[in-house]
């Protein structure tokens, strides 16, 4: 599987910088903040980081067609570590990778780096189970899909 062309400004930082702390995903989303994503603090609220997440990682799935007609995925946890407030303008890029495949689910991985401070500002974790949608019980990942996203991740 070919991995995602990156936006060329993140391709061409990557390409500069060997160590910089976005290498490694497959998959780096850009997200732009919003003024209305900032709350009475003067920082992005807390929960738009899950948002944001939520975007990365739609992203990340639809690359590789992991949703069908017969399955769909429900979040089971999710965790955010904030280590710098953001505020508007900015872009953030999330780097998104599955940390792990079990047998009905991935634990999807973030980074949030923002290029107006140029350093990383958080981190993040979610787990989503597979459910069969006629039935509403867990539905392992087929061994083809778990194969796709191993073989993913390889390429970078």
């Amino acid at each position: 599987m070919k991995a995602l062309e990156k936006l060329p400004e993140i391709q061409e930082t990557l390409n500069k910088d060997n160590n910089h702390p976005m290498h490694g995903f497959a998959v780096i989303y850009s997200q732009q903040v919003e003024w209305g994503d900032m709350d009475s603090f003067g920082h992005v609220n807390n929960v738009v980081y899950y948002t944001y997440a939520q975007n990365a990682r739609i992203h990340y799935n639809s690359q590789l067609n992991l949703f069908n007609k017969n399955t769909f995925s429900v979040m089971a946890a999710s965790s955010c570590q904030y280590f710098k407030p953001v505020v508007y303008p900015d872009t953030l890029w999330i780097g998104v990778r599955i940390k792990k495949i079990g047998n009905a689910s991935l634990i999807h991985e973030y980074t949030y780096y923002s290029t107006a401070m140029n350093t990383i500002v958080a981190s993040g974790e979610s787990v989503l189970v597979y459910l069969d949608k006629a039935t509403g019980q867990k539905k392992n990942i087929d061994e083809t899909k778990k194969a796709a996203i191993s073989a993913f991740e390889r390429v970078q």
